[in-house]
């Protein structure tokens, strides 16, 4: 059973650089096949993919958020990280991170495990 789990603090100053961390367990975040995203749902709006780490390390975002945002992972703990830069009470937000694994049938990945969803705020 593959689990994943947000943390990250629950508030954050405009102009500071949120920091989230995605733990994983029952699933190796370098394997095939696999690739790790951050995505978040403002309070009363649909959600929105931020970026994705792929089995081997690169990364894509958001071309909205590209410029804030870095994913970075670190294979030891077997965890992949979302750094999202000045930001704003825009970011107020549930973050998720989601695992994404390739479906032969239909030639896409897709979205098949969640984590819980960590509240961040951002507020002064």
């Amino acid at each position: 059973q593959v689990q994943l789990q947000e943390s990250g603090p629950g508030l954050v100053k405009p102009s500071q650089t949120l920091v989230l961390t995605c733990t994983v367990s029952g699933a190796s975040i370098t394997a095939t096949y696999y690739q790790w995203s951050w995505i978040r749902q403002p309070p009363g709006k649909g959600l929105e993919w931020m970026g994705v780490i792929y089995f081997d390390g690169s990364t894509a975002a958001n071309p909205s958020l590209k410029s804030r945002t870095t994913i970075a992972r670190d294979t030891s703990k077997n965890e992949f990280r979302l750094h999202l830069n000045s930001v704003t009470p825009e970011d107020t937000a549930v973050y998720y991170c989601a695992r994404e694994r390739y479906s032969s049938t239909s030639g896409n990945y897709e979205f098949v495990d969640w984590g819980q969803g960590t509240q961040v705020t951002v507020s002064s």
